[in-house]
């Protein structure tokens, strides 16, 4: 087979994708992942994932807007990077983004990605490509003079075993982002093992994702508070399938100390809805509900600080003006929602639950927006969920609008 007039030495069938400023091979079972839920990324021979587009649009936007806050040119690392397309869409999308390095522990995605690589004409920038296990991978790059701008931490499944590499590898300032598609752990439906991978106990609550987000920034906050190091959540969002966080990553010990004190818990009520959190990692945690009386069930511990920056979700809304994007109007209306609900407490309620739990029919979000503003209460919608708001109401009193 020929691409772009090079013979290819592969053992399975390619297609040709383009996304983005970037057209590569990939393999051609990966088309069908769209289409049809019995095909998964992980029964091709070279993982790529057409879902995860959006995730890829944001990563380019993201990492543009970090680069501008930075002034100066960056340097990546993708330590997973299958087919190659994350890595190159990076080199030719990301302005003063000086190398890329990928890396996969598959040899036929290595082999891959070398082809697309060449294909995209990027080899000034991806010069690094290798050929081993992640970790072993990021260890290469512990000294000061060897260390990463930025580290995209996208596996299959879960990230938990390579946030202490990739902190390790990351410079002073660098940003660090996190996938993770293990949603039946962080949720609540496997809570073993959301505690033996993350350190913290989720709750399936109707907000299991925003928890799932908490919990896994406050892995990458403790995780860096080992090597003295803090977290600056600049983004996060939860979409489809996966959750995703981009954090800048500080040295020093009260960089490290004022993370922690961002870590809490979660409490929450089955009986009337009632949530709220409490901050400190060591703080006495009520057990009975203020509103009803009844037991609270406890998630954490977790992050309880900023779940994005203002300055970083502008930048990135600006830096998505000028692109042509297939994504782009879903792009814009998240940055958008996450923008509204910055100043919003943690948490939410989902209109729908509360109505069926008490029988009460359901109006439109934007009705109990304005009956709550009108209380004086603090009201945004959450991109977490279409039925969700977060507000700064009692349960009590949005049971009473709602009624």
């Amino acid at each position: 087979m020929l691409f772009g007039g090079q013979l290819l030495n592969l053992k399975f069938p390619t297609t040709v994708i383009e996304e983005g400023k970037v057209a590569v091979l990939v393999p051609k079972i990966s088309i069908l992942f769209k289409d049809f839920e019995t095909h998964a990324p992980s029964e091709a021979p070279v993982f790529y994932n057409p879902r995860m587009e959006f995730s890829r649009d944001v990563a380019v936007a993201a990492l543009q807007a970090y680069q501008s806050i930075a002034g100066r040119e960056i340097t990546v690392c993708e330590p997973f990077t299958g087919c190659g397309i994350r890595g190159i869409r990076y080199a030719k999308e990301v302005d003063k983004a000086k190398s890329v390095t990928i890396n996969d522990i598959n040899t036929d995605a290595v082999k891959l990605a070398r082809i697309n690589v060449k294909k995209n004409l990027a080899e000034s920038q991806v010069a690094t490509i290798g050929n081993t296990d992640a970790n072993t991978f990021l260890a290469l790059h512990f000294a000061p003079g060897k260390r990463f701008d930025v580290i995209d931490i996208d596996p299959f499944g879960s990230p938990a075993t390579y946030i202490e590499s990739a902190i390790m590898a990351l410079r002073d300032g660098g940003l660090i982002a996190l996938t993770a598609t293990d949603m039946a752990p962080l949720c609540g439906v496997h809570p073993q093992a959301c505690l033996r991978k993350y350190g913290g106990k989720p709750l399936r609550t109707e907000y299991c994702h925003e928890l799932s987000v908490r919990i896994l920034l406050n892995s990458l906050a403790m995780a860096a508070a080992r090597h003295e190091m803090g977290i600056h959540v600049l983004f996060s969002h939860s979409t489809d399938h996966y959750i995703r966080v981009y954090a800048q990553v500080k040295h020093g010990a009260k960089q490290a100390d004022s993370a922690i004190r961002r870590v809490g818990y979660a409490l929450h009520c089955f009986s009337c809805f009632h949530h709220e959190v409490s901050f400190g990692i060591t703080s006495f945690l009520k057990k009975n509900c203020s509103e009803c009386g009844k037991h609270l069930a406890v998630a954490g511990p977790l992050w309880v600080g900023e779940l994005a920056s203002k300055e970083f979700c502008v930048q990135m809304r600006r830096k998505l003006q000028n692109k042509k994007l297939r994504t782009k109007k879903k792009l814009t209306m998240l940055l958008n929602t996450i923008l509204g609900e910055l100043d919003a407490p943690p948490l939410y309620y989902v209109i729908d639950r509360i109505c069926d739990r008490f029988n009460l029919r359901i109006p439109s979000t934007a009705n109990i927006t304005q009956d709550l503003k009108k209380r004086d209460y603090k009201v945004a919608l959450t991109h977490f969920n279409l039925k969700g708001i977060k507000t700064d109401a009692p349960a009590s009193v949005v049971r009473e609008v709602l009624s």
